[in-house]
């Protein structure tokens, strides 16, 4: 058997069991958000996620620096995590890590080196960090991190006395185990009375939430501030659908039960007279143990749809409650058992049954609300969720690996509309990315599009995607009318209306843009920042430059990388005289893209000729080439 030297974290939750002896639903929401931040610092500290069994984690790392590191980092998130959650139901994990000789076999590892890493985790605090001896021994002084002997210990099934030390968030040399009367009171340290070591804790805390907030909508992100206005109702009746919980005890499976939220919020969206607040600002509160008024408040709906999905094999249980979110009162709530196979029936049957408990007297027949059977081959229904999960991930890996599972399914079906318009979706990312150089790839998108539409010409998404692709082809009118028939058949697509907003600004007609802008961001709260940027754009073209630097700012603010957003405010700064700002702004893109080039940046704009040249002969005022 092959054997290798490795490090070992192991990690798991203090007191899970009395936690889902309360409530398993709000655990699970719990443990779901924790292991997606504690998932990501793995890999991005180059370590391998192992395996997991219920609220255990196990990982490798060919750095004991790196192990050490993420370690610190993730109970440095969790407490982020922990802070928007009560006290009686905050998760903190313990974490032990091992340098040691291991068995591997296929992916999984074994022997005394883990079983020391799971014995070190039982010995730390909760929200702390025990390191075995060959671990402190490696660090050396490698890490600005404070240690803190606590001797050797007889640990279960190991023959061996281990060394055991405690990582400690303060730097400093190490120091002996405290009595009982020097330790630190806890409730000191959470309320920042050293604040050094507090100032640290805020200062990551913030940065993952940057970090978070960059990422996927399928990512859980910050939720806005308790102090945040709240949105009035609107004057029809309104929903949010929040992200069903995986009860699978198998996070393989999350992206089957994001996938019945995005199908119900699809199905719900087509309603006329019904207000759906868009899947990204929903997914904000995935894993968060929120109340449904804040949502509602934050929000500015009424309803809340909330659920939960257990797959297992060929059968599966979805549960559904419906609530009014202003009084916090159960309007009603199901549960369904079924095979695999009826599975589109039943998301039919918590359609219907959610427009009748609203009162909204529309006949289903007439509205076409029910969830189509987009295909009735559940291998490509699968492959095309998996695909959706990866394509909300705008990183050139996880785009690479929707477009194959996005073909996979295609192969499976070749009459399936969605997959087709996903596909094209993705090569529109891979060429605006400049990932791909395939100068025909907008036109592999747009012949995808036309073939999703073929399929199914009541697919909203394809249309707004092709009103995005034609307005990168300078085709304003296919644009135009493209995102007019989004939102003709998805009156509640943010996507559609950012769409429409995009191609009246590029063609010249900023005023209709604005309003279009405006529709999208109340339609997705949660992603304004977004949505700011073609508000921004609108205003720009119509010379109201002064108005146009706000929205912008406020997109930077969050999407700081973007070149596009920093060269629509050069060229404001320029029309307002404000020329050292423009330089400024000038220097921070050759900064983000030392190659970057005016001429082909110019190219590839989709402005009409008028504009665009008055756009870049600004730009060219601040140094730029």
């Amino acid at each position: 058997m092959e054997r290798k030297l490795t490090a070992i974290l192991c990690a798991d939750v203090h007191g899970y069991s009395r936690l889902m002896g309360e409530d398993e639903e709000a655990t699970l929401r719990s443990l779901s958000s924790h292991r997606k931040v504690i998932d990501g610092l793995i890999e991005r500290h180059r370590g391998r996620f192992v395996n997991s069994a219920g609220d255990s984690v196990l990982a490798e790392f060919a750095s004991v620096v790196n192990s050490v590191q993420c370690a610190v980092e993730i109970q440095t998130a969790l407490k982020a995590e922990n802070a928007n959650l009560p006290s009686d139901r905050q998760m903190e994990f313990r974490i032990g890590v091992n340098l040691g000789d291991v068995m591997v076999e296929g992916e999984q590892i074994y022997g005394d080196g883990v079983n020391v890493a799971a014995r070190l985790e039982s010995l730390a605090e909760p929200g702390g960090i025990c390191i075995s001896g060959k671990v402190r021994e490696e660090l050396g002084n490698k890490l600005a991190l404070g240690y803190e002997d606590a001797g050797e210990q007889e640990v279960k099934n190991i023959a061996r006395p281990v060394r055991v030390w405690r990582v400690r968030s303060e730097s400093g040399t190490d120091a002996k185990p405290r009595t009982r009367t020097q330790r630190v009171p806890r409730k000191w340290v959470r309320r920042g009375i050293f604040s050094i070591a507090g100032l640290a804790i805020i200062v990551a805390a913030l940065v993952l939430v940057q970090h978070l907030s960059l990422r996927s909508p399928t990512t859980t992100a910050s939720i806005p501030p308790a102090q945040s206005p709240a949105l009035p109702l609107p004057d029809k009746p309104s929903i949010a659908v929040l992200p069903f919980t995986n009860m699978s005890g198998d996070r393989e499976q999350e992206y089957f039960s994001d996938g019945i939220t995005d199908d119900l919020t699809t199905a719900l969206s087509r309603l006329p007279d019904l207000f759906v607040i868009a899947r990204t600002s929903a997914f904000t509160y995935k894993g968060k143990a929120v109340k449904v008024q804040e949502v509602s408040r934050q929000l500015g709906v009424r309803y809340i749809l909330e659920g939960s999905v257990h797959k297992a094999g060929d059968h599966i249980r979805i549960t559904a409650q419906l609530v009014d979110a202003t009084t916090g009162a159960d309007l009603w709530a199901q549960h369904y058992d079924r095979p695999m196979r009826d599975v589109f029936s039943l998301q039919d049957e918590i359609v219907q049954r959610i427009i009748t408990t609203l009162n909204l007297q529309l006949a289903v027949s007439e509205h076409g609300i029910v969830v189509a059977k987009r295909t009735d081959n559940l291998e490509a229904y699968d492959y095309f969720l998996r695909g959706a999960e990866f394509s909300f991930n705008p990183t050139k890996e996880a785009n690479e690996k929707a477009r194959q599972m996005f073909q996979k399914a295609i192969e499976l079906d070749p009459k399936y509309s969605d997959s087709y318009a996903s596909l094209g979706w993705v090569l529109y990312v891979d060429h605006i990315q400049q990932w791909s150089h395939d100068p025909h790839d907008l036109d592999r998108a747009i012949q995808l599009e036309q073939q999703s539409i073929d399929l199914d010409n009541s697919n909203a998404f394809a249309y707004a995607t092709m009103s995005t692709l034609y307005t990168s082809k300078r085709q304003y009118d296919l644009s135009i009318a493209a995102a007019e028939r989004a939102v003709a058949l998805d009156p509640n697509s943010a996507q559609g209306y950012a769409s429409m907003a995009l191609a009246l600004t590029s063609s010249g007609k900023p005023t209709e843009a604005v309003l279009a802008a405006q529709k999208a961001m109340r339609l997705d709260p949660q992603l304004r920042d977004l949505y700011s940027l073609y508000e921004g754009q609108a205003y720009m073209v119509m010379g109201s430059y002064d108005k146009a630097i706000p929205p912008m700012k406020r997109f930077l603010t969050r999407y700081s990388q973007i070149v596009g957003a920093h060269l629509y405010l050069i060229a404001c700064y320029v029309e307002l005289g404000r020329n050292e700002e423009a330089r400024a702004e000038a220097a921070e893109v050759m900064r983000i893209n030392p190659q970057f080039s005016l001429a082909v940046q110019k190219q590839n704009s989709s402005l009409i000729a008028p504009l665009r040249e008055r756009l870049y002969a600004d730009i060219g005022k601040a140094g730029l080439k």
